[in-house]
């Protein structure tokens, strides 16, 4: 990905009768989707940098099969969803990290049925953990200062499996002031981009899912608005850009942040 940052894959760590602490589920956004890299990009940074041994699947990682089974498509979703827990099983994978909610429901929820049963985590608990363990500890964050940031909650991660509290405390630890939007944790409203509404065209109606939000965000005069989850970051952008205020107002993920009051940036 860029040269000053280490991404061991499985079959590396195998190669050497090695296994890793935790493996990292990129995803399809975190491999594929040129933003949502930066987020892939920024984790890593903040892993290499507490000496986290970790790996990727790389090429063998494939879709979690979400997307298949909100769209209605059960056969490809159990299809995909057999691959993958053969491969994870095959490298008696016992603990993932994801920075993608709709991975992270998946692989925690609807695996097991299939009969694959992991530790699963997402990056925002993982981050709160190493915050909390000292191992992250923010010491270049001043330039947060006087900066107010508002945090969307993702469904899947918030009221599909009640993390509310670790994304906040993930923005706490920042030196700046966290706004919460009207409609927030368990009332939180949906970007817009659930059930696979992300790849199919808008319905009528009188106004967009995802601008509703963003007009939230900005009515509390943050000019950050944190995401933890890939559907979200763009839905959220294409309502900043809708409102033309990508001038004053940011939507980043947790991991970048965290990586920018670490320094690791660049």
């Amino acid at each position: 990905m860029t040269e000053d940052i280490q991404i061991p894959t499985m079959a590396d760590l195998a190669a050497k009768g090695e296994q890793p602490e935790v493996l990292f589920w990129v995803g399809c956004a975190g491999s594929y989707d040129e933003r949502y890299k930066s987020v892939t990009k920024a984790f890593v940074k903040i892993l290499n940098k507490v000496a986290i041994k970790f790996a990727v699947l790389g090429p063998e990682e494939t879709c979690t099969g979400d997307p298949a089974r909100r769209a209605g498509n059960e056969f490809l979703f159990q299809m995909q969803a057999m691959a993958n827990i053969q491969v994870l099983d095959g490298y008696q994978i016992k603990k993932i990290v994801t920075a993608c909610p709709h991975c992270f429901n998946t692989l925690k929820n609807e695996y097991p049925d299939l009969g694959g049963n992991y530790d699963v985590i997402h990056h925002s608990q993982y981050l709160q953990d190493l915050i909390n363990e000292g191992k992250v500890t923010l010491k270049g964050g001043g330039e947060f200062k006087g900066r107010k940031i508002t945090y969307h909650d993702s469904c899947f991660l918030g009221r599909s499996n009640k993390v509310y509290e670790a994304p906040r405390k993930v923005l706490e630890a920042l030196d700046a002031e966290l706004v919460e939007m009207k409609r927030c944790k368990t009332k939180g409203l949906c970007c817009g981009a659930g059930g696979a509404q992300m790849f199919k065209d808008a319905e009528n109606g009188k106004k967009e899912i995802n601008i509703e939000r963003t007009e939230e965000a900005l009515d509390t005069g943050a000019n950050t608005i944190a995401v933890a989850c890939p559907f979200c970051m763009t839905m959220m952008s294409d309502g900043v850009k809708n409102k033309e205020r990508e001038s004053d107002v940011k939507v980043q993920d947790l991991a970048e942040l965290i990586a920018e009051a670490e320094g690791l940036n660049g």
